[in-house]
């Protein structure tokens, strides 16, 4: 490698920069004249006295909702402000003895609900990394201490024997072989050679499946919430007459850490923090990657990717994580439910690389060690051992290992492997080990919040590391997205929850951060921090406007007040932008009309009981709770998911606030149309009917759902009635307030 060539360039988005800062200023310039509008009518309305009480807490109430949505929006303009792009060149990176280790933390809970075939999936494609197999280590951690998933990684070990020499001898990059084989494969498929080979491995994978799938069936115990820490390096699997190659294998580990109900485990978090600490002892990288269960490496490259930045001696001393994109194999064209989460992916993380780097995000990252387990200096040789024992724990062998010119021996010595290595790291994973140190406070993963990534990020930003997000043409990974609507809501619940817990508490991004890190980047963590709290004038306009229209009563400037412009304005360019921003990323209008959809549903839904939640347990009315997401595969949901129709069997909780919004409009909207046709005084109403026709157009999906669809996946009759009756309810207490 010479030394006058970059591993990787950055370079900013100069178009989008220019058209971002002129959409930002042309914007805030009708916010100002909106809030000026808003401040002296009101005064005016107090003034006066010529306003009833009931219409005046309306117009407060509406007032401070755009004031919310204008706060939330700000906070987002800290992401459009500086947005730029990388490069790599794998090519100029050291030869192999000269790289890096690296280990892979993987983490699962239960095989039910993440089925041991895909999770073992994950598994062989972290072992297929274009990386060398000496210096790969994989370790699985099983929350739920399950006999059937040690049994499936040690049918996953005997099965990588033959894929991992099949991969590297054919190029394979789709390195998943349920991903692979279900696919026109990569490879050079024009070889007879190939052609034996490939379908020998299919053989062999058929086997593989075949006997995790029977180890499910014949287990008397799938999950165990009780249970001591397990830890196991998976080898020497038995041959049963068939004959791999005698390839070098990267190590492979089990680890289950002790487990008792009546004790907080801390979620993934804690997990992640067990398999911190076992590596240290066993392998001791200095780099980590961070993969969901159902997150398999689609490309091996990855790993060399990652050293691109984390060897590049100008960025690489405060460089703590390499963020990759998250993709999904199993999003349809439509992804009506936006489970891409195409906003955030696209537009945050390459606005947040300007600054500091994006945030950290739970999978597809390579962190280094030293971030996770940084004290207030370097640990020497003669640093005071109680102190850090204070720190990490009463383990010297963990200890020893953080002073980086210590490494394992595991690969080597098998016997001290199999047993004083074995048996301290069972300690390590141990409940009690944590108890008095600073693990979740101060290193590892942090274990204030359930989203316990966003919340380990900013710290790590607070102290002055940096991230980078590298976004290649081929996605590094891809993983199982959520394409039920009752589970991708349940599992923005969780999110929501975990911010509005960092929101609320002495680590606000917008009181915590400023005087540790630039304030864009405070704005941008703030913005992700405050957004469910859009749950407050999602609800206020999806009512407020639409009792008003009912009864004829005005909230917003008539067709021929100039300020009625600022509104029309606001409208457009707020959408325009969004629909740019789709068709730029390479999504068409359609995308726009889903994401409007879901902000609508999930801010009347997922973001008020996250918020409450988050609220219950800051006063200690409830615990936090975690249920990992479903990945098993519903084919009557994945039908109509693909067809681009809404499966609403999803929880009342989540079906009936939004059904009884959508007929409120419904009617707000057919009374109102009959007063304008009847006083012809459209003028005074118009912006307030058009809020309902926008949300009736928006939610049209849900109108289907109540009146029109008969399949199973409709809106139960029970919950259409019950929206029925809660809409009539409001209709009418609102109208007794307004006339009263």
């Amino acid at each position: 490698m010479e030394d006058s060539l970059p591993l990787n360039l950055c370079q900013v988005k100069k178009s989008s920069l220019v058209i971002n800062r002129l959409y930002t200023s042309l914007h805030s310039i009708a916010l100002l004249a909106l809030i000026f509008y808003r401040t002296s009518t009101l005064l005016e309305i107090t003034k006066t006295g010529n306003k009833s009480m009931p219409f005046v807490l309306f117009y407060v109430l509406v007032f401070a909702s755009e004031l919310m949505l204008s706060f939330i929006w700000l906070l987002n303009q800290a992401y459009l402000w500086r947005p730029v792009y990388r490069t790599v060149f794998p090519e100029r990176l050291p030869e192999d003895d000269k790289l890096p280790a690296i280990d892979v933390f993987i983490c699962t809970a239960d095989p039910t609900r993440e089925p041991s075939v895909q999770v073992m999936n994950t598994v062989i494609s972290a072992m297929a990394l274009d990386y060398p197999a000496n210096k790969l280590h994989v370790y699985l951690s099983d929350d739920g201490g399950s006999p059937v998933t040690l049994g499936a990684m040690r049918e996953a070990w005997n099965f990588a024997r033959f894929w991992l020499p099949f991969c590297r001898k054919y190029g394979i990059k789709t390195s998943s072989p349920e991903a692979y084989f279900s696919v026109a494969g990569d490879g050079n498929v024009s070889s007879k050679e190939f052609t034996a080979e490939k379908q020998k491995i299919k053989e062999e994978y058929d086997v593989f499946k075949e006997r995790v799938n029977k180890i499910k069936e014949n287990a008397t115990t799938i999950i165990s919430k009780s249970h001591p820490s397990i830890i196991e390096v998976i080898r020497h699997p038995a041959d049963n007459g068939r004959e791999p190659d005698k390839a070098e294998m990267p190590l492979l580990v089990y680890v289950s850490r002790e487990k008792r109900p009546s004790h907080p485990h801390n979620f993934k978090a804690g997990a992640l923090n067990v398999l911190l600490r076992v590596s240290g002892l066993l392998s001791n990288s200095p780099h980590i990657l961070a993969l969901d269960c159902d997150m398999y490496c689609n490309d091996p490259a990855s790993a060399r990717q990652a050293m691109c930045f984390h060897l590049d001696s100008e960025i690489s001393p405060k460089l703590a994580f390499v963020q990759f994109p998250h993709n999904f194999h199993n999003i349809s064209d439509n992804d009506i439910y936006d489970s891409q989460l195409r906003t955030f992916f696209t537009n945050q993380w390459y606005g947040m690389d300007g600054i500091t780097g994006p945030i950290n995000c739970g999978t597809c990252f390579y962190i280094t060690r030293e971030a996770l387990c940084e004290t207030s200096g370097s640990i020497q040789e003669d640093t005071n051992v109680s102190q850090l024992r204070k720190i990490f724990g009463p383990s010297n062998e963990f200890i020893k290992s953080l002073n980086r010119k210590i490494k394992s021996n595991i690969i080597k010595d098998e016997a001290r492997c199999s047993s004083a290595l074995l048996q301290e790291s069972q300690c390590l994973a141990s409940l009690s080990y944590e108890n008095d140190t600073q693990w979740g406070k101060e290193v590892g993963f942090r274990y204030f919040s359930v989203v316990e990534d966003y919340f380990t990020g900013f710290l790590l930003h607070c102290k002055g590391w940096n991230s980078v997000y590298y976004n290649p043409q081929r996605p590094p990974f891809l993983g199982t997205a959520s394409t039920n609507l009752g589970e991708m809501l349940v599992q923005n619940t969780r999110w929501t929850a975990g911010l509005i817990e960092v929101a609320i508490s002495k680590y606000s991004p917008i009181i915590y951060g400023p005087s540790r890190m630039p304030i864009l980047a405070c704005m941008c963590y703030a913005q992700l921090a405050y957004y469910p709290f859009g749950f407050i004038p999602s609800w206020c306009l999806s009512i407020i406007p639409q009792l008003c229209l009912v009864q004829g009563i005005p909230l917003y400037p008539e067709i021929s007040n100039p300020f009625f412009m600022v509104f029309v304005y606001l409208f457009l360019s707020s959408n325009l932008k969004h629909i740019q921003e789709a068709l730029s990323a390479g999504h068409s209008i359609r995308t726009w009309m889903h994401e409007q959809r879901m902000w609508m549903i999930k801010s009347v839904t997922c973001y008020f009981y996250g918020s409450l939640n988050a609220i219950m347990e800051k006063i200690g009315m409830r615990e936090a709770s975690f249920l990992p997401t479903d990945k098993a595969e519903d084919e009557g949901r994945t039908k109509l998911y693909k067809s681009g129709m809404f499966d609403f069997r999803a929880p009342g909780m989540f079906i009936i606030p939004m059904c009884t919004l959508v007929i409120l409009n419904i009617v707000s909207l057919l009374i109102g149309t009959v007063k304008i046709i009847h006083t012809r005084n459209y003028g005074e109403i118009f912006i307030q009917a058009f809020i309902s026709f926008f949300i009736i157009v928006v939610q049209y999906a849900v109108i289907e759902g109540i009146f029109f669809r008969k399949d199973y996946g409709r809106i139960p009759k029970f919950a259409s009635l019950l929206s029925t009756m809660l809409a009539g309810i409001i209709l009418s207490l609102g109208s007794l307030v307004l006339i009263y």
